[in-house]
């Protein structure tokens, strides 16, 4: 895995869903995050379809990307295929809710 794709999991860390107090990598919704065609992209999903802070989550990640990609173009793409289920939470993030 390159620098800028561990650097841009570790600022995905500070996007925090609010309904969960738990951030997005931990909690599971990234998908994945690679570098294409010289731009940084992470797939990211949201608990449901209809999550009412998915567009703010998808803004903040894009941010945080933006951050530490320098001059590369970012994207988040939201995927629902598979879709998320408790079970994504990582170790650590099991943790910190307490399971």
């Amino acid at each position: 895995m390159s620098d800028l794709v561990d650097r841009a999991r570790d600022a995905l860390k500070s996007v925090v869903d609010p309904e969960a107090g738990l951030n997005i990598v931990d909690l599971g919704l990234v998908y994945d995050v690679a570098i294409e065609n010289g731009r940084l992209v992470a797939l990211i999903t949201f608990t449901t379809e209809a999550c009412p802070v998915g567009p703010r989550l998808a803004a903040e990640a894009e941010r945080a990307l933006a951050a530490v990609a320098g001059p590369a173009p970012v994207e988040i793409r939201v995927t629902f295929d598979p879709p998320w289920t408790p079970e994504r939470i990582t170790p650590d993030g099991r943790a910190l809710l307490g399971r």
